[in-house]
């Protein structure tokens, strides 16, 4: 074993064991200790401030500024006490991160230290926005950008290593001339849209009493973890966050032994450290378990409001990769960072609650008799079949390129998965038939002492990428290391939509009664749109031929996607909702069309690295020393039969002229895509046919000749060594 490889795994079996910690606060003291959320603000504002407070959050009315002193006050007092010195305006721009710019409380009075926030302060900050990704909504020149507070996300704040503490202040980030430069100002937009369209909806079924809707959210969050000491001697992990070589071990993911399977200690230290900081920020985290692929994890949030969810999923990535570093593991988010075994994925649980309590989405005992249920049904399902376009390019990115229609993700082609019992619903509807009750049975599991267990009738299929699981939708194609925004973005838009479509209709239909209008509305909604639902396997042959006779789309890759993203039915939707402008929807397609060229480009320059620095000199060395080795036998013994030994050094050296060949092709790729200027939308498909096809095939190269070349001289650390020892 090479010596980087050997001291790294020397210093994961000697590694001693971290100290124990101290009892934890009970759960119900530590949880939401970091925030300055409802409790606090109760404790803190003066009554007719909290009121205020809450009915902005509860329903979304305009916040009087004149409170805002007061509110920034409190804030300031309570994240004092709490060991903070600075405030910063914590937004979400279009890198797909957050980004903050701290400043202190300190303000002088002669030679007397004050601390100090306003309300000002509170509601607007001026980050300059020159760096951060634009898409050409401004130029350089117009680098500032203005962070607004966002009252409907709480404050919290974020522990440091020496005890001081910094308060975050969620906010909205837009340029200098009003165009958002992020992802919460359009998901705020968007959210009001689906309550207005939600409402109206609901005042035609005849419900007076429900204000206000909210798309609610609970994110399934996949990630890797490997040791660090593996990590720092893999140059193509530390710059693209995935493996750009590496043979497949003897054994990944074949016996299904991890999935669900025991944590190991130091792994569930990991988890147990993550959660409680979470716990404190607020952060509903409910489950934890292995995942398929060694090395591969998940934690799971409980459902709330979607605007929260986006804030607390991206904490969520930021403190897993904070804890795993605590713990001596670097947190891989990438969609598919090991070849050959599952990536990892974002499940997204999407649903619909009123400020009655009410679940939009809840078939009920009887969902054949639940005309509210059966119109949001529909109105998701013609959302979906109309605008499926939009949810692929929702999840577009060069990462999830690699996973999307493997053994762990759905395919590209978007379909909806209603289930035996709904399906029969629906389909009753269109044939203008009242549908069979569905007998819901028990399973008998043939074990006396073991209670029978009521049987599913929407128990979710996993090759779906749309999957309805009980009371809400699952979106399985998202990726792992993307921010959940835009898919929600794009999903409250589209079924905000629909219902305002569908209420057109009821509006104008011509029926004896209300009732005979809703009926009859949605036998022609379903008729028109059901070539979505898709109850099979989504990952068969047959299942993409069948898409392809409905006329579904299926763009396997992100460039096909995004050329969808400014046809006019996609521009209208967003333009007469309020939530993208025409030139803010420009601005996003810009950046996706750059960022996937750019993490090819980063890979493909890593990869030739790699090739030509690593893998290169460790198979000429290997080379020359079984040349030496087999001419030292031919000269002891010329009677020796060294046959295997010379096809050996035969296969070794057709290896390395494989590889030098591939790297040369690679180079030359490259070298075209970065000579002279590109149009984003050809580079994009540029980069895809010939950059990552060299790679690939640059990888191949490296691959086979990591199966020739000795333990001792091989120099990097290998699938094996990564997944498996912790």
């Amino acid at each position: 074993m090479s010596s980087n490889r050997r001291q790294a795994v020397a210093s994961i079996v000697q590694r001693p064991p971290l100290p124990t910690s101290e009892s934890p606060q009970s759960l119900t003291e530590l949880y939401g200790r970091n925030v300055f959320g409802d409790r606090a603000m109760r404790e803190r504002l003066p009554a007719s401030c909290y009121e205020a407070m809450r009915d902005s959050i509860e329903r979304g009315t305009e916040l009087d500024p004149r409170i805002a002193d007061l509110v920034a006050n409190a804030m300031k007092e309570w994240a004092v006490e709490r060991g903070a010195t600075h405030y910063t305006h914590w937004f979400q721009p279009m890198t797909g991160l957050t980004a903050e710019k701290h400043d202190s409380f300190i303000s002088f009075s002669g030679d007397r230290l004050l601390l100090e926030f306003s309300g000002s302060e509170l509601i607007k900050g001026e980050p300059d926005a020159s760096s951060f990704p634009s898409g050409g909504i401004r130029q350089t020149f117009e680098a500032r950008g203005y962070t607004a507070w966002d009252p409907t996300s709480p404050a919290f704040i974020r522990e440091g290593r020496n005890g001081a503490a910094t308060l975050c202040i969620p906010t909205a980030f837009c340029s200098w001339t009003g165009e958002a430069l992020d992802s919460k100002t359009p998901l705020l937009r968007s959210n009001e849209a689906l309550s207005k369209a939600s409402i109206r909806m609901l005042r035609l079924l005849g419900d007076e009493r429900v204000e206000s809707v909210w798309a609610t959210l609970g994110s399934e969050q996949e990630y890797f973890l490997i040791d660090r000491n593996f990590f720092v001697n893999r140059p193509d992990l530390v710059a693209t966050g995935r493996t750009l070589l590496g043979a497949r071990p003897p054994k990944g993911q074949e016996l299904d032994d991890h999935y669900f399977g025991t944590i190991s200690p130091r792994v569930l230290d990991f988890m147990e450290d993550s959660e409680h900081e979470l716990w404190k920020l607020g952060v509903p985290i409910k489950t934890r378990h292995n995942e398929v692929a060694p090395s591969q994890f998940e934690v799971a949030h409980i459902y709330e409001r979607s605007t929260v969810a986006t804030d607390h999923n991206m904490l969520t990535m930021d403190v897993l990769r904070n804890a795993a570093a605590r713990h001596g593991f670097v947190c891989l988010l990438h969609e598919k960072p090991f070849a050959g075994v599952n990536g990892s994925g974002k499940h997204n649980n999407w649903s619909l609650a009123t400020d009655s309590g009410d679940n939009l989405l809840d078939p009920g005992d009887t969902p054949a008799d639940n005309a509210r249920f059966l119109v949001f049904l529909s109105a998701v399902i013609r959302a979906v079949d109309k605008h499926a376009d939009l949810l692929r390019i929702s999840i577009a990115s060069a990462g999830n390129d690699h996973r999307l229609g493997a053994n762990e993700a759905p395919p590209a082609i978007i379909s909806i998965y209603l289930g035996v019992e709904l399906d029969a619903v629906c389909q009753g509807l269109i044939a203008g038939v009242s549908s069979e009750r569905y007998a819901r049975t028990k399973m008998q599991l043939g074990v006396t002492s073991l209670p029978p267990l009521p049987r599913d009738t929407t128990d979710r299929n996993r090759t779906s990428p749309f999957a309805f699981t009980g009371n809400k939708f699952e979106f399985r194609a998202v990726g792992s290391s993307q921010s959940v925004a835009m898919p929600n973005i794009f999903l409250n838009t589209m079924v905000a939509e629909s219902l305002n479509d569908i209420a057109d209709e009821i509006e104008k239909a011509d029926a004896p009664s209300r009732e005979d209008a809703v009926q009859k509305v949605l036998q022609e909604t379903l008729r028109a749109h059901y070539r979505v639902v898709f109850n099979g396997n989504n990952y068969a042959d047959e299942w993409y031929q069948e898409a392809e006779k409905r006329g579904l789309p299926n763009h396997r890759t992100t460039p096909e996607a995004l050329a969808y993203y400014l046809s006019d039915k996609n521009v209208n939707l967003f333009e007469s909702l309020g939530v993208y402008s025409q030139k803010e929807l420009e601005a996003r397609r810009n950046v996706a069309y750059e960022n996937y060229s750019t993490a090819i480009a980063i890979e493909a320059q890593s990869c030739l690295g790699l090739a030509q620095t690593a893998v290169l000199p460790a198979a000429l060395k290997q080379q020359e020393q079984t040349a030496r080795s087999l001419a030292a036998a031919r000269a002891a013994d010329g009677s020796l039969d060294l046959g295997p030994q010379e096809g050996a050094l035969k296969a070794l050296s057709t290896g390395i002229n494989a590889l030098i060949k591939a790297s040369q092709r690679l180079q030359k790729a490259v070298d075209a895509a970065e000579d002279g200027e590109h149009d984003v939308v050809a580079h994009s498909e540029f980069v895809r046919d010939k950059v990552f096809a060299a790679m690939a095939e640059t990888r191949e190269a490296c691959d086979a000749l990591e199966t020739m070349i000795g333990d001792e001289t091989w120099p990097l650390p290998k699938y094996r060594e990564m997944l498996f020892i912790h």
